[in-house]
């Protein structure tokens, strides 16, 4: 409630949303103030919406499942960016940026309405009008969008059904709806938040209003953006070699046993190799460590750039690299094995002003019924070992 004695709810709302345990809890204010300036103030003060005494129950549960249903998503992506912190991969992210402009879908066919809003938020970001609902869902799903503002009250199109749509598309669905209803239309802007928008607006519109609801939406999104991001950082961080770039084991062992598995299955063939660089300490001895880490990924990137996209390149460890070949009998993975070492051979690589070569042994093996991923490595690894024990700088195919 606003009127509260010692400290009103204005204040209680600020305090919550500037303690970062709070922060994400959504506030709703109620007050018997009417006035547009009361509920732009209670906005700006953090809270989610802003109700007027009497409450209307419809709008009031409403409003609970939308915020609770947002709520719950970011909770989500919280407790997993939690997890991986403490795991130790990734790290708190920084300040989210409230003064960038946004790009903004407005859908509405009245053009004074339009012009209104355009006034209102155009100084400050992008908008692009569209008056039709279905070219709008089309330029929603291929344009890059920040926020949706969208006219429920139009006679030529479903405003409902467009937040819907929205709502449930792959590359919308996680993007900011406002829609806007007329006032007093209790029962459509209950059905508009069941069905997914975020927020409302009543007719005639306060600009300020506007600003303060759309500046909360967009502060919002950003938030989850950034811990979607994070997420998607520490995802990486957690499947790939940090120094080359490749997948690491761990991502080799829960993967590798899958395309084994269909690779036998639909009787395909299937192909690993062993890779190792020969006298890899004696590159860290005579050049530094330094240089060690840039051979690496110097061999990493020919690895990269002698196979399919298809075909997963991995570090096995240490200077040992692991390649899958889906799809690719033991002839034609030795005959790539045969290119790859010559062109790792060939041509040296640059360290400061000197220049480092270096060569690489290959073991090539095919996928046999019975195998699992342990036994499918071993037999390259035995391949690798004659290749080493024969010479090394060449590739040594299990025989059929």
């Amino acid at each position: 409630d606003v009127m509260m004695p010692g400290m009103d709810g204005f204040e209680v709302c600020r305090r919550l949303k500037s303690n970062p345990k709070t922060q994400a809890l959504p506030v709703i204010m109620v007050t018997a103030l009417d006035q547009p300036s009361d509920r732009v103030m209670g906005l700006e003060a953090g809270a989610d919406d802003f109700l007027t005494k009497p409450v209307n129950d419809i709008a009031l549960m409403a409003r609970l499942r939308s915020l609770i249903r947002v709520k719950t998503m970011i909770d989500e992506l919280r407790m997993r960016e939690e997890t991986e912190f403490e795991l130790g991969i990734g790290g708190p992210g920084g300040r989210i940026d409230d003064s960038l402009p946004a790009e903004i879908l407005l859908v509405e066919d009245s053009k004074t309405a339009a012009r209104q809003i355009l006034a209102t938020l155009g100084k400050r970001h992008h908008i692009r009008v569209e008056p039709d609902a279905v070219r709008a869902l089309e330029t929603a799903r291929q344009g890059a969008f920040d926020l949706f503002v969208i006219s429920a009250t139009s006679d030529h199109f479903d405003g409902l059904r467009l937040c819907s749509q929205l709502r449930s598309g792959l590359e919308t669905r996680n993007l900011p709806v406002l829609v806007i209803v007329e006032e007093g239309d209790t029962k459509r802007l209950a059905r508009a938040l069941d069905l997914g928008a975020n927020d409302y607006l009543s007719r005639p519109v306060d600009q300020l209003e506007l600003s303060a609801r759309i500046q909360t939406q967009l502060k919002r999104k950003r938030y989850a953006d950034q811990l979607r991001e994070r997420l998607h950082v520490s995802v990486e961080l957690s499947i790939t070699d940090e120094l080359t770039g490749l997948f690491n084991r761990r991502f080799l062992s829960s993967h590798l046993n899958g395309l084994l598995r269909r690779a036998l299955g639909e009787q395909r063939p299937l192909s690993l190799v062993f890779i190792d660089i020969d006298f890899f300490k004696q590159v860290n001895d005579r050049h530094g460590h330094a240089a060690g880490d840039v051979v690496l990924r110097e061999i990493a990137l020919r690895i990269g750039r002698g196979i399919r996209g298809v075909d997963l390149a991995c570090r096995y460890g240490g200077e040992e690299f692991i390649v899958v070949m889906p799809g690719t009998d033991l002839l034609a993975a030795t005959h790539v094995s045969e290119r790859m070492r010559r062109q790792i051979e060939e041509s040296s690589i640059a360290f400061g002003d000197r220049a480092i070569s270096v060569t690489a042994s290959f073991g090539v093996t095919q996928a046999k019924a019975g195998d699992s991923p342990d036994s499918l490595i071993e037999r390259a690894d035995q391949a690798l070992y004659r290749a080493k024990r024969a010479g090394r700088n060449r590739v040594d195919a299990e025989p059929v």
